[in-house]
């Protein structure tokens, strides 16, 4: 999908704002003798931005409006490594508020909705996200933030919640508890509105079953805006996002080069209004694609699918490339097991060793003869067989934020 003349004149105009404000990306961006683009050709040949040329800018280098416009920092929920701080303008806070409220409407929420925002408040983008959002569009919120999970089905049985905003783990949690409790006769939710870490449409039905509501994938990271720059539609088939707010890429992660539309790839994301911290061809690691066909919903919007993992997601296993994705495909074919597992890799006695731990639905299974298939499935498709263990159902970790799904244990 190629870069529109007002695109172009977008980005143009943010390319000017970072070079006079001698930001650190202003700076790079001059460094590379760039000082406007004039044709998707030429745009497609601008520098691409890293996470690390983020951390670089830390603390507030990436700062590109006068300090006295800034309104607000947040910061990346990644635990290692040097924090990337992203300031944002009063502006900023509201054309955020705008897409996220878009979301809202793309999900069939309206303002005599009651939404229950289960994720995380302070620097991370998520909570504080989900709330502006919710009072742009007029409805109710209920700002929980994460954990306490008595406290949080007391408010939803008591204010009667019909939006459930979280993460698939803390979904499942809540779903889990609810079935344990007897109370969902109590419950009012309608729909679930779900983001921050991918999950698998076996993990989507269960949720959507348990709990009895349509579920809706919200797209977003800190470094641009939050979550709320895309969602899924009725549809349920890709996601639409604001292509008046950003413009998204699909680029071979090991070349660089753009991809066909619908080719499978690394989303890039140039922000095209953001004041206080703008992008250019911000590399993301999620891999998707762009799903050219229009939307049988009608919306105009551009659609790309489901994110499918990312390139920094990748595990390599006796010489072999795996990726968590696909060991989660294959158990999805397992309809005796629950949607949650957990991969842990480790090296014993000279080699590597891939332990894979999975809940059995049901104690009437065997679990030594299913364990067995598995195994015998895993190799059939990757090459090397894991030694896998099945659990009773509820002994995996659950999380009130995401789960750990891969635990690399060789590098402890």
């Amino acid at each position: 999908m190629k870069i529109s003349e007002k695109q172009l004149e977008q980005v143009n105009d943010r390319i000017q704002a970072l070079i006079h404000s001698n930001s650190f990306y202003g700076k790079k961006l001059e460094a590379a003798g760039v000082s406007a683009v004039h044709s998707a050709e030429e745009f497609v040949k601008l520098p691409f931005s890293e996470k690390k040329d983020l951390r670089d800018a830390y603390p507030l280098g990436l700062m590109t409006a006068p300090e006295e416009e800034i309104v607000r920092i947040h910061s990346s929920s990644g635990t290692t490594g040097t924090p990337v701080i992203i300031p944002y303008t009063a502006k900023d806070v509201d054309d955020w508020a705008i897409q996220f409220k878009r979301c809202y409407e793309m999900a069939g929420i309206t303002p005599m909705d009651r939404i229950q925002v289960t994720p995380g408040y302070g620097l991370w983008t998520a909570g504080i996200g989900f709330q502006n959002g919710a009072e742009k569009l007029g409805a109710m919120v209920i700002p929980m933030g994460p954990g306490n999970t008595d406290k949080q089905l007391q408010m939803m049985t008591d204010m009667k919640s019909t939006v459930l905003c979280s993460t698939s783990s803390y979904a499942l949690l809540l779903a889990e508890e609810i079935e344990k409790r007897g109370i969902k006769n109590q419950i009012h939710l309608k729909k679930g509105v779900i983001g921050s870490e991918r999950w698998s449409q076996k993990m989507r039905d269960r949720i959507s079953e348990e709990l009895g509501i349509e579920l809706y994938d919200i797209y977003g990271l800190t470094e641009i805006y939050g979550p709320g720059i895309g969602i899924s539609c009725q549809e349920n088939h890709g996601m639409h996002y604001w292509d008046d707010y950003i413009y998204l890429e699909i680029i071979d992660p090991v070349t660089g080069e753009n991809l066909p539309d619908g080719e499978i790839g690394e989303i890039v994301i140039t922000t095209l209004v953001k004041e206080g911290a703008p992008l250019i061809r911000y590399r993301t690691h999620d891999l998707s694609r762009i799903i050219p066909e229009a939307c049988p919903c009608g919306s105009k919007f551009p659609k790309i699918d489901m994110i499918m993992g990312r390139t920094d997601d990748m595990m390599k296993i006796k010489g072999v490339n795996v990726f968590p994705s696909q060991i989660e495909e294959i158990l999805g074919t397992f309809s005796e097991i629950s949607s949650e597992y957990q991969i842990r890799i480790s090296h014993l006695d000279g080699k590597d060793t891939m332990r894979i731990y999975v809940e059995a639905k049901s104690g009437l299974v065997d679990f030594q003869e299913l364990s067995h298939r598995i195994a015998e499935k895993v190799k059939s498709k990757i090459g090397f067989t894991p030694i896998v263990k099945v659990v009773e159902i509820g002994v995996l970790p659950r999380s009130t934020k995401k789960s750990a799904r891969v635990i690399d244990e060789r590098y402890n």
